[in-house]
């Protein structure tokens, strides 16, 4: 296959600071955002290398208003008044990012402490980066904000696990065939059955491979509301929809097996633009993206314990780059970072939350990205009758197995279509999973749709790749 001028080599390697890592541990709001905050901005004319431990002397302060429905609005810059808006978005409980006077803003919120003794601090960030749209030119930034003035609430600590429970997770799970009776007696939608292979797992493998310890996210989004021309346009699109086959052609690159490293927010990133680069091009350009590279070298993620897509699938494939899988394959474990001077890197561009920021998604909304765009990230709880899950369109039962310490985990997946069941007129979502071929239905699953099902309508996350060039 030709390579196109799009996809470079990489010169030098990504060096970013320590502290930028997800799942970090902040635990804050939508409501933690809202009000004034200023922000100083140190000297620009960096690039993507740039080192923002020690950000240096200010050069601009901005103060800046976030407001409901994403609006960002610059009040004050280098001594000049505004009135400017621009657009804004939480990142999960995380971060968040703001696009103001041309420029991209992105920052962790503050934390001190580590483990159980780690207090989150949201009305502050961690030294972030800014850059001008093209991502040429870096600075670093730190921020807090000033009204309310008052503390905002603190979150929820995160529950730490007893030595006890810790050495259950260490060992190795073992199948209760009473539970699988019961998740079928249950319910007639969907079945449940016996995987071996998880035998040959220990219990923290099993919840690492269901997105990790690290990525529950305590304060999850309800589906937004739809307004009338959403509906209206939604209501044109075909019955059923599935990017396997369109026209007689599959546009969803294979499924795989991240095994039991906590990297589903990978799979399901590189998942994303291997399929909308075959969309694009009418699958005259497959690729296979490195999922390993984003998990040894990408420090937007914490490797096998976790991550999401919006920082992977959009914002590190946008400033920094995604290899191939033949460059970089994948080993499924923590390893340090190789030189990746002689790989070729590809992009994405414009990736966002479907709906427009965090907290704006619905099943409309996805409909519409899927069916126009191409396959999408989303995000799902994954409960223990999950893991038993052999075909028929999935609902949680409610069911929990006493024997075996699984914990609801956030699962990162590809949406690859959506249905209706001829016999029930049960409505369907169509997801490609990253647990290997002989794991549910070749692969893939059926999740209930229009019912927020663990959650599966909450989050979702769009780029576009850049398309080859011949």
């Amino acid at each position: 296959m030709a390579w196109g001028k799009l996809w470079t080599f990489c010169g030098v390697a990504v060096l970013l600071v320590p502290l930028a890592v997800a799942d970090t541990p902040a635990n804050c709001t939508y409501a933690d955002m809202l009000g004034t905050w200023v922000f100083s901005v140190s000297q620009g004319g960096n690039d993507k290398t740039l080192d923002c431990t020690d950000p240096g002397p200010a050069t601009n302060n901005i103060t800046v208003q976030f407001s409901h429905f994403s609006t960002a609005t610059v009040m004050s810059s280098g001594g000049y008044t505004f009135d400017v808006n621009g657009y804004w978005t939480l990142i999960y409980n995380q971060g968040f990012e703001f696009r103001v006077l041309n420029r991209k803003f992105f920052a962790f919120f503050k934390w001190t402490g580590e483990g159980k003794n780690a207090t989150s601090m949201c009305n502050e960030i961690m030294p972030g980066w800014s850059h001008d749209v093209l991502g040429k030119d870096w600075a670093c930034f730190q921020g807090m904000r000033i009204k309310p003035e008052q503390k905002p609430r603190q979150p929820t600590p995160a529950v730490y696990h007893s030595e006890a429970k810790e050495r259950r997770l260490q060992q190795n799970y073992k199948t209760n065939l009473d539970f699988i009776d019961q998740i079928n007696g249950a319910q007639s939608s969907w079945q449940a059955g016996v995987y071996p292979e998880y035998e040959k797992f220990t219990h923290e493998d099993l919840i690492r491979r269901a997105g990790g310890k690290k990525s529950r996210l305590p304060h999850r989004p309800r589906p937004a509301p739809v307004t009338e021309e959403t509906r209206l346009a939604a209501a044109q699109l075909p019955e059923s929809f599935d990017w396997r086959k369109v026209m007689g052609l599959n546009f969803v690159s294979p499924v795989r097996n991240q095994e039991q490293c906590g990297s589903c927010y990978s799979f399901a990133s590189m998942g994303m633009l291997e399929a909308r680069l075959r969309v694009l091009t009418n699958n005259t350009q497959q690729v296979v993206l490195s999922p390993q590279e984003v998990v040894s070298c990408g420090k937007y993620s914490q490797g096998c314990e976790g991550g999401f897509p919006y920082l992977i699938a959009g914002k590190y494939a946008e400033d920094f780059g995604v290899v191939l899988e033949d460059c970089y394959p994948y080993e499924g474990k923590d390893s340090s970072c190789k030189d990746t001077s002689k790989c070729r890197r590809g992009y994405a561009t414009n990736y966002r939350y479907v709906g427009g920021f965090y907290g704006g998604c619905n099943e409309e909304l996805m409909q519409l990205e899927l069916v126009k765009n191409g396959p999408m990230a989303v995000a799902f709880e994954v409960y223990d009758d999950f893991l038993h899950y052999k075909g028929g369109i999935y609902e949680h039962t409610g069911l929990r197995d006493p024997f075996n310490p699984f914990e609801i985990t956030n699962h990162a997946v590809l949406l690859v279509g959506y249905g209706r069941d001829l016999e029930t007129g049960a409505k369907f979502w169509t997801v490609k999973n990253s647990w290997g071929e002989s794991w549910g239905e070749e692969g893939f699953f059926r999740i209930r749709r229009g019912m927020d099902e663990c959650a599966i309508e909450s989050i979702a996350v769009a780029a576009d790749p850049i398309p080859l060039m011949s």
